[in-house]
């Protein structure tokens, strides 16, 4: 029986149609080799290869963090779980191309009347019915493979979330990891500061038992020396900090981060202008973007699921089965009943079916307008890092200029004022220039590790190890 239904139905297959529309992806906003307005060559490069951007600098130590974050991170074992979850209901779908069929057996006892008592059956015994059903949908006008169309676009859009998680698990932590290392060499800084200072101090201090200088000198260099102290604290807090979130984004307890993912005391640093492509090649690498496009396919689709409901459904099904007063007569001679054919189910209400079309022409419409704003949002990410990644190293450049001149200046007055040509008060001027420039050029090194970290995910940079 199941070979003649199914035959049937590809027979009736061949001539099925899929109603709805076919979906075509977007035109692209951006032409191909389109440049990035405000990429460099000083600071870009056209080349494309993204892959394991995070080795760039260099950092075994880093290297092996991100792997235990791509194995272990929570947001990623989420991400592939909603993939799996994804995958499972397209198997779901898959399953409506397929015969269904159902098996049943009931056994009761009763008393029939003299009436209703068949020959050579007791008027009080037990009446055993079994049964199979089976059924298959002829998919004649697309509703089944639309689903699973629809099906598919969210499994893609399901992978692609699973890969912008990647993206963003690999580039926090990285940048957990800079900030520790930026927060160590800046409390570096600041711990040579003040005992630059402390040499200072020690000095006029020296000058004043001497009666070369008066108490204000030795008291205003002091609370230099104690204003400088104060930012040791708040960066080795910053450092912990960074430290504790790095442990969470490898899927560890701050107690369980390895003590080398602390060595490091200099800020991260490229040697090489970063690989940026064109804004075609990050259309086809930023994982929110194909994310978009793959669920403007699956609405789509379910155009064409809500079309199918303006036509009948029709499926060919059949059953089989027998009733007797014992298992001896259900495999034996006992009475044995069975039919065939098709069944036609058609839910004549065009109001709705033409309602639930519009609402899904609606969703298509929305889900088109939010892959653009995801393109146009890609573009403009890009570009900010870009510019904001020039402009830092620009300012670098100026604020390390501006720190060599304050240090010639109070080497200057340092000697100056140990032959008594100045006063103190110029010679603490130039002590507070100069730890400014140091502590903003620390700084300025930690924010453009950031801007490059911050570039390498708005250029949806590969995840895979």
């Amino acid at each position: 029986m199941i070979r003649i239904i199914l035959a049937s139905a590809s027979a009736l297959s061949l001539a099925a149609c899929a109603v709805g529309p076919d979906y075509r992806p977007p035109a692209p906003l951006l032409a191909k080799d389109s440049p990035f307005l405000t990429a460099s060559p000083a600071t870009s490069t056209a080349a494309t290869d993204n892959d394991r951007w995070w080795q760039l600098y260099r950092d075994p130590v880093l290297d092996g963090l991100i792997a235990d974050a791509l194995a272990a991170n929570t947001d990623i074992r989420v991400a592939v779980a909603r993939l799996a979850r994804a995958r499972a209901s397209l198997r779901e779908v898959r399953g409506d191309r397929q015969p269904q069929a159902t098996a049943g057996a009931s056994a009761t006892y009763g008393r029939y009347s003299a009436i209703q008592r068949p020959p050579g059956v007791r008027q009080q015994d037990w009446t055993i019915d079994t049964g199979l059903d089976v059924a298959y949908e002829v998919d004649l006008f697309g509703r089944v493979s639309r689903n699973i169309e629809a099906a598919r676009g969210e499994v893609g859009a399901a992978q692609a979330d699973a890969d912008a998680v990647r993206v963003a698990v690999v580039a926090d932590t990285t940048r957990a990891y800079a900030d520790a290392a930026s927060a160590a060499e800046r409390l570096a800084v600041a711990e040579r500061i003040v005992a630059l200072i402390d040499r200072s101090l020690r000095v006029t201090q020296g000058r004043a038992r001497a009666g070369l200088t008066t108490g204000l000198d030795t008291a205003r260099i002091a609370a230099l020396r104690n204003q400088r102290q104060a930012d040791v604290p708040a960066l080795a807090a910053e450092r912990q900090a960074a430290l504790f979130r790095l442990a969470t984004l490898t899927g560890r307890l701050p107690a369980d981060l390895p003590p080398i993912a602390a060595g490091r005391t200099t800020t991260l640093r490229l040697d090489q202008p970063i690989p940026v492509g064109d804004g075609f090649t990050l259309l086809a690498r930023r994982p929110d973007v194909r994310a978009a496009e793959r669920r403007l396919a699956a609405a789509t689709a379910r155009i064409g699921v809500a079309t199918a409901d303006l036509y009948p459904r029709i499926s060919l099904g059949g059953s089989i089965g027998s009733t007797g007063t014992g298992v001896g007569d259900l495999f034996g001679a006992g009475p044995l009943n069975w039919v065939l054919g098709p069944l036609l189910n058609w839910s004549v209400n065009p109001t709705r079916a033409r309602a639930r079309i519009a609402g899904a022409e609606a969703d298509s419409r929305a889900a088109l307008a939010t892959f653009d704003g995801t393109v146009l949002t890609a573009v403009e990410e890009t570009e900010t890092a870009l510019s904001n990644y020039a402009r830092a190293l620009e300012r670098r450049a100026a604020l390390q200029a501006a720190r060599d001149q304050a240090a010639v200046a109070a080497r200057i007055t340092r000697a100056q004022q140990r032959e008594g040509q100045i006063d103190s008060l110029a010679q603490l001027d130039a002590e507070r220039t100069f730890a400014d420039t140091q502590a903003a050029l620390a700084l300025a090194d930690a924010q453009i590790a950031r801007q490059q970290i911050d570039l390498f995910r708005a250029l949806g940079g590969s995840w895979n190890a």
